[in-house]
């Protein structure tokens, strides 16, 4: 046993070796991210359908969105766990805490912005923060604003509505994160968390301290934190783009166009009911919103139609259902779709 011992820390390999691995792998995660959509057009190729069919369309949506969202959830979760290994939970939440409050859930959501993930993308930088030990109310906040407000959906909506238009949806749409994640953050619904996640977040003995972990030792822990999430909503990440792909190809657009057309006041209600079973991200979304203007559907309608869509739809929910107890996604959804309602009125009311 002895002789076995001390061989152990010779057959260790150098700090340097495990840093090129990982940029290796980094580099070849970048390749393969970049050629995912080409992947999934060619998948689709080899099948009996038409590309242009809805099934072309759902199956081509799938095929991209499942590695898509894996490989993020790979990527965050790692990066999430080596810098768990130099700041502990408790850490973290003393260094967000320093902050004023409604500060922090401004910077999670101007995060948001800068990260033009849909919403199902969104969700491994949700489950990476809370495993880290950020505030939930700040972590709402990012999820929020990360889909539902971005520079992809900001720079087409100006080539489609006008500066003015973009610049009111930014801000109102910055103020529904802040605000909902600061509501859920006074609420304090950590307790609402699965019991796994809430685990992670306590963070006693699954958060090692700093000192004395050598640099292999914190890419052991973001290997290890990849292993135990990934285990636990790989499947659910599955079935809720699956869901999603079928909305996308088979939910037909007229009827959406008939009802959003109305005036009367239900419309924005029922336009906000109507995009949550839907999934895509900004940039799909956005002909769907010119479509529905074109056809003479009132503004606000449309936006809130827009929101729903990126930050409430029923995959991100399925997927969050491994994440979160279903009081709190309810407390998630209410809180959000008061907001989006909100800036539907407002919207139809000025414009």
């Amino acid at each position: 046993m002895s002789a076995i011992s001390q061989e152990a820390p010779q057959r260790q390999r150098p700090a340097w070796v495990w840093t090129a691995a990982v940029i290796a792998a980094v580099m070849l995660w970048w390749a393969i991210y970049r050629q995912l959509p080409a992947l999934s057009e060619w998948l689709v190729s080899l099948l009996p359908v038409a590309r242009d069919s809805h099934a072309g369309s759902a199956l081509a949506f799938f095929f991209y969105d499942v590695p898509k969202v894996m490989m993020l959830l790979t990527l965050i979760v790692f990066a999430m766990g080596v810098v768990r290994s130099f700041f502990s939970p408790e850490k973290t939440r003393a260094l967000l805490s320093g902050r004023r409050e409604g500060l922090a859930n401004a910077m999670a959501a101007g995060l948001g912005v800068l990260t033009p993930f849909c919403s199902c993308s969104a969700v491994p930088l949700f489950i990476g923060f809370v495993s880290a030990g950020i505030p939930l109310g700040v972590t709402f906040s990012f999820l929020i604003a990360a889909p539902m407000v971005n520079e992809v959906a900001l720079v087409l909506l100006i080539g489609l509505v006008g500066w003015q238009v973009a610049a009111v949806y930014l801000g109102f749409g910055l103020l529904i994160a802040i605000v909902a994640g600061w509501v859920i953050g006074r609420l304090h619904l950590e307790g609402w968390l699965q019991d796994w996640v809430r685990e992670i977040h306590a963070g006693d003995a699954m958060a090692p301290e700093d000192e004395g972990l050598s640099l292999p030792d914190r890419y052991r822990q973001g290997i290890e934190a990849v292993r135990e999430i990934f285990a636990k909503v790989w499947l659910w990440i599955i079935l809720g783009i699956g869901m999603g792909a079928l909305i996308h190809g088979y939910v037909p657009e007229d009827l959406m166009v008939r009802i959003m057309g109305a005036e009367a006041w239900w419309s924005v209600p029922a336009a906000v009911l109507m995009g949550i079973p839907m999934y895509t991200n900004a940039a799909g979304v956005i002909p769907i919103v010119e479509a529905l203007l074109g056809k003479g559907a009132a503004l606000g309608t449309v936006l809130a139609f827009m929101m729903s869509v990126i930050a409430l739809s029923l995959p991100e929910m399925i997927i969050l259902r491994q994440v979160l107890k279903l009081r709190l996604i309810a407390v998630f959804i209410t809180v959000v779709a008061c907001g989006i309602l909100a800036v539907g009125f407002l919207f139809n009311t000025l414009f």
